[in-house]
């Protein structure tokens, strides 16, 4: 089964869940998220000797209604099982090795297919369980995969 190079895991015309493979390319900037999201996810790729102009980030006052998790794996494979936000269960995708997931609506649960080391990337401040509702997920017989 070959895979895309960008995935938009859409459900009910909500975005769950952008998946960058470790293999996607481009010239220049890619922006992955639209505007309004809290959280950005662009990829850049720019020659030797690119020079990006020093700046610095004007404080803008900001309001987050949902956390969105970036998930870079940096070793092993991942199963993400997503739900929809009455907690039933979708769809499940595997991410590799240096592929990147941007998190952004709906539920999600993870089982490690190989050991995984990754690195969490999302808005804070954290507040520990009253960030999120903990829920029994999907069993690994009725998994699908996409």
């Amino acid at each position: 089964m070959e895979q895309n190079l960008v995935d938009k895991i859409v459900y009910n015309n909500k975005l769950l869940a952008i998946i960058i493979r470790n293999d996607y390319s481009k010239e220049g900037v890619e922006f992955f998220t639209p505007n309004d999201f809290s959280q950005q996810l662009a990829y850049m790729k720019h020659p030797e000797g690119k020079k990006i102009d020093a700046h610095t980030h004007n404080v803008v006052s900001r309001e987050v209604k949902y956390t969105k998790e970036v998930l870079v794996i940096r070793k092993g494979k991942l199963r993400v099982d997503f739900y929809d936000d009455d907690k039933s269960y979708i769809e499940s995708h595997i991410v590799s090795t240096g592929d990147i997931i941007l998190l952004a609506f709906g539920g999600h649960g993870f089982e490690c297919l190989e050991d995984v080391e990754m690195i969490e990337i999302k808005q804070g401040p954290y507040l520990g369980e009253q960030d999120k509702v903990r829920f029994k997920g999907v069993s690994a017989e009725n998994v699908k995969l996409v």
